[in-house]
């Protein structure tokens, strides 16, 4: 059975039980239907998104996860966000403009990154990501990503990659068919409190740099998982 709708929300998901109960209330009588594409997780993930989702299980790695989910929704617009990342105040609205209008077949929309957290730390962020959407043309999986579904598949739908899947589909998009949506998507700021912010931002602009000169996505995932620890 898949899931039908004008718009279903689509979360990869990997032991995220803290933060997807705020981001499935937050959606709640905003979609069609939401599906969550879990790798396995151990919190008791699924039991939260049974709640409120349909879950649809996948070897680990947000790119097969994804696919996987896409694989199960039949509804025209796919609404792509991550666990801890929540569509703020108009997004609905900047959405069904988006999607109404007919020209945007074969584009997709993301929306503003922001974090909930007060520090300058995270406003600079904000600002940097703003500059690489604007110049670079690389919005990520954060921000949220509205596509047609059939857009999605003629594009080769997302690849069974475990890191840097976003970039990948946004590259085959293409930076003329990428269109910034007037809106913001709240991400926590757990993981730059945790991790350090100057010392997260590094290590995910290594990551960047290294898919751009041809590492392949395993060994990045590997190198990532080692700087983590």
């Amino acid at each position: 059975m898949r899931t039908s709708g004008e718009l279903v929300a689509l979360i990869p998901t990997l032991n995220a039980a803290e933060n997807l109960a705020r981001t499935l209330d937050a959606l709640a009588g905003q979609v069609a239907g939401i599906v969550v594409a879990d790798g396995g997780s151990t919190d008791g993930t699924a039991a939260v998104a049974r709640a409120a989702a349909r879950v649809v299980t996948a070897p680990r790695g947000r790119g097969t996860q994804l696919s996987a989910g896409a694989a199960a929704i039949e509804a025209p617009w796919i609404l792509v966000l991550h666990a801890d990342t929540r569509p703020g105040r108009g997004w609905r609205e900047a959405a069904e403009a988006f999607m109404a209008d007919p020209s945007n077949a074969d584009r997709a929309g993301y929306f503003r990154f922001a974090l909930d957290d007060a520090a300058p730390q995270a406003r600079r962020l904000e600002r940097a990501v703003a500059w690489r959407c604007r110049v670079l043309g690389l919005p990520y999986g954060d921000q949220g990503l509205l596509i047609r579904r059939d857009f999605l598949e003629r594009l080769g739908g997302f690849r069974a990659i475990p890191i840097m899947e976003d970039v990948d589909l946004v590259r085959r998009i293409g930076r003329r068919r990428l269109v910034a949506l007037d809106a913001a998507f709240v991400t926590s700021a757990v993981r730059w409190r945790r991790d350090g912010w100057w010392r997260r931002s590094a290590r995910n602009l290594a990551c960047l740099a290294l898919w751009f000169v041809g590492v392949p996505p395993d060994r990045i995932a590997r190198l990532y998982a080692r700087r983590r620890g």
